[in-house]
């Protein structure tokens, strides 16, 4: 069976409608095929998929209007793969693609084919596997023939054999589509742990897919609109969002672990991947050598480029043991790793020494990168860097995000990108191995609600009282923390205490960091960068879900199953190091910046987010009320992350025309 691929012009706008019809480059296809092989084709992609699908419909009636916004789509997802773009249409749906390539040649495009008569299975994907050469040494067993060493390829000759079920087999990140004309199906598809998007929306009878919203909106039928429960999350939950919610009216994201089958029938929603409780069965050493394997093995698989990759580096545990194995692993082919720090302008001089940031990052970087020989490079953001991409952060959400924690980190992935396109982080370790306070204090512990926003009435501080009564955010958050607590995995015969413990473990893994991983994507993606989250490996999250509580923090040491696994690969000084978050700027100008931006906006007879704020209680806000230290989510967003906050409402209400 031979495949077909659509192929696409670097840096060009030009799309392959249908490899049927007459191409100037269809002779060539054959020796194309036998170059891409050995280059592009079998190196890793990050990139954008969108589409449409109705199953009682021939788009190929209105060919050349729906190839038009197929185009349109695949244009606006353009940040997550400038590399080149393809578009396919069939008769009861269309895919469109953008891809960020990992070498800067001409290479063989996606959406890719598989020829079946006169029927055609059409697969888009943004990913990457990290247990392809076992899948494919399997399917080759089973018969299936490959053209590339393209884990695209892979997930599709998958799909031949053994159908949707194939997915239970893929270790990776990803979020796909699958077209079957044969079956008239759609399947959606997200990773297990969500680390990839992939957003959707029905209009009548018309289901509309894209890696990001804005894909959407680039449909002529979705049109931005927000409703009661839009605004009561932004409000009430923000940054946050309620699984599987796109904040828009009618948006929805497919659940990480699920897939989608869309067909005449209507929607299935399938769960492939959930977390399961079980007895806990390996002694604490025991315990200690398979976490080492785990971590170690998914830094290693997540390795894999034809470019130089680099790591993130803080100088915490996290950060620092990635870019160790990374290191050690270069260093065996005689090539150096580079890595990365984050600072901001004026931090040697303002920084403030505090309970939950309890030291600065430089020194401990400065030791990390000699023991490690890398080439080191140190990145800052200056104020008014900050401050102003605070609006490409929505742009890269198409939602308010994690404020200025977000619009540095936006800045940061833009800086990398200049020197590396592949970069691994240390993110998602405190979600799995309780490194947060809510773990360990019990004013986090017992509180019952969202740890990481007990004080709600926070949140409130800026609003109409009308507005405030409208809204029963109180009600709202009560209703979204017992749904959510109502689904975690309890295991039968766990004292109280191991049950709080599973359910503060799950709302980290079901909330916070899925939050932490929409950062990650949107700020890198908008940049052009691919960032991998090697502690998100779904291995990793299943065998320490189960581990006891008095392994994972013996003796009271905050990840102490993290620090022993690692021991023999870091400094005892990096080991052992009290946790300090990503850093923020202490500089009171950035603040003044901000106040100076919130009253020009209050000013602002047309701005949209006035019809929600007092600006009575605004002013007391801002002339440094003892409203302005409250934290209202997470460690660290507290005065200046709300207004850096509210400046992102007010953007996305105007910029998005949320009606």
């Amino acid at each position: 069976m031979k495949a077909v691929f659509l192929l696409s012009l670097q840096n060009t706008g030009r799309f392959f409608q249908d490899s049927s019809e007459r191409c100037p480059f269809r002779y060539f296809f054959p020796f194309l095929l036998h170059i891409i092989d050995k280059t592009i084709l079998g190196k890793v992609f990050m990139c954008g998929i969108a589409g449409f699908y109705q199953p009682n419909k021939n788009y190929q009636q209105t060919r050349e209007f729906a190839c038009g916004i197929l185009s349109k789509m695949s244009r606006v997802l353009r940040h997550r793969g400038p590399d080149s773009s393809g578009i396919w249409l069939g008769r009861e749906g269309g895919l469109a693609h953008a891809r960020l390539a990992v070498i800067d040649l001409i290479g063989g495009g996606q959406p890719m084919l598989r020829r079946m008569g006169d029927e055609t299975v059409a697969i888009i994907y943004n990913g990457e596997l990290y247990n392809t050469e076992e899948l494919r040494k399997e399917l080759c067993s089973l018969g299936q023939r490959f053209e590339s060493t393209s884990d695209t390829e892979v997930v599709l000759n998958g799909y031949l054999e053994f159908g949707p079920e194939i997915v239970r087999r893929l270790n990776g990140i990803y979020a796909f589509a699958v077209l079957d004309t044969q079956k008239r199906q759609l399947m959606l598809c997200r990773d297990r742990a969500g680390v990839k998007p992939l957003f959707y929306t029905q209009c009548e009878e018309e289901l509309i897919f894209a890696s990001e919203i804005k894909g959407l909106f680039a449909h002529p039928a979705v049109v931005p609109r927000l409703d009661k429960r839009g605004i009561q999350e932004i409000f009430s939950l923000g940054p946050a969002r309620i699984p599987g919610s796109g904040i828009f009216a009618g948006v929805k994201e497919v659940l990480p672990g699920h897939y989608l089958l869309c067909g005449s029938a209507g929607i299935q929603d399938i769960t492939y991947w959930a977390l399961e409780s079980h007895p806990h069965e390996d002694s604490a050493q025991e315990t200690i050598e398979k976490t080492s394997f785990l971590v170690q093995d998914a830094i290693r698989r997540q390795m894999v480029s034809d470019v130089p990759i680099c790591t993130f580096l803080s100088g915490g545990i996290d950060s620092s043991l990635v870019s160790a194995v990374c290191a050690a692993e270069l260093k065996k082919k005689g090539r150096q790793l580079h890595t990365f720090s984050f600072d901001f302008v004026g931090n040697d001089r303002f920084f403030q020494a505090n309970a939950f940031q309890p030291s600065r990052d430089r020194p401990y970087v400065d030791k990390m990168a000699e023991f490690l020989g890398s080439c080191h490079h140190y990145l800052e953001c200056s104020n008014l860097t900050q401050a102003d991409r605070l609006y490409d952060s929505v742009l890269a959400h198409d939602l308010p995000s994690m404020a200025d924690i977000d619009s540095s980190m936006l800045q940061f992935c833009s800086m990398v990108k200049e020197t590396c396109k592949v970069a691994l982080t240390g993110e998602c370790a405190d979600e799995i191995f309780g490194g947060y306070p809510w773990f360990h204090k019990k004013e986090f512990f017992e509180a019952d609600t969202f740890p990481w926003s007990v004080d709600s009435g926070a949140r409130q501080v800026l609003l109409k009282e009308e507005v405030l009564k409208e809204l029963k955010m109180e009600e709202f958050i009560r209703e979204s923390y017992e749904a959510s607590l109502a689904e975690t995995p309890y295991l039968e015969g766990e004292t109280k205490m191991e049950a709080r413990r599973r359910e503060i473990a799950w709302l980290n893994l079901r909330w916070f960091m899925q939050t932490l991983l929409n950062r990650m994507d949107r700020t890198s993606m908008y940049s052009g960068l691919e960032a991998r989250v090697p502690f998100a490996d779904h291995r990793i999250i299943e065998y320490v879900w189960n581990v006891p509580w008095e392994i994972k923090t013996a003796g009271g040491v905050a990840k102490h199953l993290l620090r022993e696994a690692s021991r023999g690969l870091l400094p005892e000084e990096i080991l052992f190091r009290k946790k300090s978050p990503y850093p923020k700027t202490y500089d009171t100008k950035y603040e003044e910046l901000l106040a100076d931006r919130v009253r020009e906006m209050m000013g602002d007879i047309q701005a949209p987010v006035m019809k929600y704020l007092d600006k009575k209680k605004v002013e007391a806000f801002l002339n440094a009320s003892s409203d302005y230290a409250r934290p209202w989510y997470g460690q660290l967003m507290a005065g200046p992350q709300m207004l850096a906050y509210i400046l992102q409402v007010n953007f996305w209400m105007e910029r998005y025309r949320v009606g």
